[in-house]
């Protein structure tokens, strides 16, 4: 339970960028914050860790730094960006309560969404039997969804460059409309399968579930929103409405074209 306070506190810590700017909660501290947390993870348990961990813990590292540093560079670089960022409705002042809700709310949530790979230390550190087997399958997982949300991220930026008032529908983009968002899905996945064989117990599968279930749903409603935008921009563009028809919204081969009805996944 120690460890979980110690995570929580560091959580806090760097997610506390949001006090600037209220989105940073969600973007800079959710990635610096991520990569915080497994630099932490590898300090409190550097005496029982094993290589799966250790890669683990790095690509936790790895995808918090490069989504956070890609999203700042966005933001210095994109004036298009920079106008949705700043949009009046975001630069309205919101009650103290509802910042620091805010901010609790994110720091638990990143909390537990490291879970699976925090209990997987802290069970072997305490003797329990852990197997290896379902951390490599973790890994690789991880990696194919930070390998996918990067390259999401620099196919978007170059067509954007190339043409900045089309929508984007290459690469990635031909087979789902949000493969960024879709390769964050999968990094969680993998952190989520990767508690497998390590001795969770009920409780402890629990906050790792909920935090699983969470991220899923804010990707979800990132796209929700973002399809909202797109609605506006290309709305009556034949041949945007033609790609809407045929592509995904987020998982490929799922036949979920539109989330817009869904109200419930407004976040």
């Amino acid at each position: 339970m120690v460890d979980l306070l110690v995570l929580f506190a560091v959580s806090m810590a760097v997610s506390a960028v949001g006090w600037k700017y209220f989105i940073y909660f969600f973007s800079l501290g959710y990635g610096y914050g991520v990569a915080a947390l497994a630099v932490t993870m590898l300090v409190m348990y550097c005496s029982v860790l094993s290589w799966p961990t250790v890669i683990l813990c790095g690509l936790l590292v790895v995808f918090g730094c490069r989504l956070a540093t890609y999203l700042l560079q966005r933001e210095r670089r994109s004036s298009g960006y920079r106008k949705i960022l700043y949009a009046p409705e975001l630069q309205k002042r919101k009650p103290v309560g509802v910042v620091l809700s805010v901010w609790i709310f994110c720091a638990v949530l990143y909390v537990m969404q490291v879970c699976p790979v925090l209990f997987r230390l802290s069970n072997t550190a305490i003797g329990v039997a852990v197997s290896d087997f379902w951390a490599w399958i973790g890994a690789g997982i991880m990696l194919c969804g930070i390998l996918l949300e990067m390259f999401g991220d620099q196919q978007k930026a170059k067509a954007k460059k190339h043409n900045p008032k089309r929508f984007v529908d290459t690469g990635l983009y031909r087979f789902v409309r949000c493969p960024n968002y879709l390769g964050e899905v999968v990094i969680w996945t993998g952190v989520l399968l990767s508690g497998i064989g390590a001795g969770l117990s009920g409780w402890q599968w629990a906050l790792a579930v909920i935090g699983y279930m969470g991220i899923v749903y804010v990707m979800f409603s990132g796209a929700r929103r973002l399809e909202l935008r797109q609605n506006e921009v290309y709305g009556n563009d034949p041949e945007y409405q033609s790609y809407v028809r045929r592509t995904p919204i987020l998982i490929p081969f799922l036949p979920i074209h539109s989330l817009v009805k869904y109200k419930w996944l407004q976040a």
